[in-house]
């Protein structure tokens, strides 16, 4: 080509060691490796497994070339969820229609203001090939009337088939068949440094895919309503019209569904989490079953084992979780704790982290005995508890 020189030097030697080079280049970057709801796997026949090349993910050591792969298999069962409310307008002069007030004002009264209708838009992951949906409560909170939009440009009308405030989770159905869906994964083997695509309609300019990493397992954000939480975090860009989306393992499978970000300025800042999809799969099901999600509590408040409050309650133990607070008349108050009792197990396993031990207890249907082992005083006791309906707090009115 004109214009354009490559100088490989002279002799024989330079020429083959250059083609040679120019080979394992070539060859590095063509090793492919393998890879109530019923939701899909990657073993169902309807689920695309062809390869996708994730270099030394899959052990290979060459780079990783693209995700454009996964990207084609997954998307599709990605959506946009409009959501259309009603915004109740604040009463200015709530003695407006008193006749006595008007006969002194007569028409000189303001008008009220009217009522207004306010948008929201989302995402959401279809789980399902027969129309359930998977997305966040706060993406169809207060919502009066929801539209779907496709891959395959269709817009369909949706219902709310069940929301989960506490965890932040709701399950949609339309009606549709041979959807493409998005297979779940284990979120629980999933690992902190793991390549991860955020899949969604951020800001509404249409469905947009980012990459990071798994930051960190088990957070607590504290920015939801309810106290369920045990977040994946992620510094793959999240930002507004992301909820409900989709959060991608390499190898084509959900493991999260993305949720909120971490931001003074309303943008991202690589601080975005995800609810695991153990815990999605757990509420869709429920919530197609029954409509709602009951969880056990014992009525009780803990700490860290190695906290300042523990440390006042006189606890010298560093493991476990300790018991700062007993609900009078409630499953543990009945069962005998007391306030300072370090819990070590639940049910034979052992506890060594307060937001996982809370989740295993709220996870457990009410009406089910628990078997808590507690060190009281150097000494080591065993104590049944039968959990009772945790009532989630009210919703802070919009």
């Amino acid at each position: 080509m004109k214009g354009t020189q490559f100088m490989i030097g002279k002799g024989p030697l330079v020429v083959l060691s250059t083609v040679l080079m120019l080979v394992f280049f070539l060859g590095a970057c063509n090793r492919n490796g393998s890879q109530g709801v019923r939701f899909a796997s990657t073993s169902d026949p309807g689920i695309n497994n062809a390869p996708i090349n994730n270099g030394p993910l899959n052990g290979s050591s060459g780079p990783v070339v693209s995700y454009a792969d996964v990207v084609s298999r997954v998307s599709p069962a990605v959506i946009t969820i409009h959501s259309e409310m009603r915004v109740r307008a604040p009463q200015q002069f709530p003695f407006m229609n008193d006749p006595t007030f008007r006969q002194f004002f007569g028409d000189r009264i303001p008008q009220q203001i009217p009522e207004q209708r306010r948008s929201g838009l989302g995402s959401g992951v279809i789980i399902s090939t027969d129309g359930y949906i998977l997305t966040n409560h706060h993406v169809i909170d207060g919502a009066e009337q929801i539209k779907v939009d496709l891959n395959d440009n269709r817009t369909l009308d949706a219902k709310v088939v069940g929301s989960d405030p506490p965890s932040d989770l709701a399950v949609l159905k339309i009606d549709a068949t041979n959807l493409p869906v998005l297979a779940l994964g284990d979120s629980d083997k999933v690992r902190v440094g793991d390549v991860v695509l955020a899949i969604g309609n951020p800001l509404g300019i249409g469905q947009t895919v980012t990459m990071g990493i798994i930051s960190a397992k088990g957070r607590q954000t504290g920015l939801s309503s309810g106290a369920f939480e045990d977040f994946l975090q992620t510094d793959a860009p999240i930002n507004q019209g992301n909820s409900g989306g989709a959060l991608v393992s390499t190898n084509s499978e959900l493991i999260g569904i993305n949720s909120q970000m971490l931001s003074p300025s309303g943008g991202s800042i690589g601080i975005g989490f995800a609810i695991p999809s153990n815990m999605g799969r757990t509420v869709a099901d429920t919530l197609v079953k029954t409509g709602k999600v009951r969880r056990g509590q014992l009525g009780i408040t803990v700490v860290k084992a190695n906290s300042e409050p523990a440390k006042a309650l006189g606890v010298k133990e560093t493991k476990g979780v300790v018991v700062a607070l007993i609900k009078p008349g409630g499953p543990a108050d009945r069962a005998g704790l007391k306030a300072g009792d370090v819990i070590t197990a639940l049910n034979g396993v052992e506890v060594n982290d307060l937001n996982v031990f809370r989740n295993q207890v709220a996870s457990t249907a009410p009406g089910t005995p628990v078997t808590l082992n507690v060190l009281r005083d150097g000494r080591e006791l065993q104590l049944r508890a039968t959990l009772e309906e945790s009532t989630p707090p009210p919703e802070q009115p919009r």
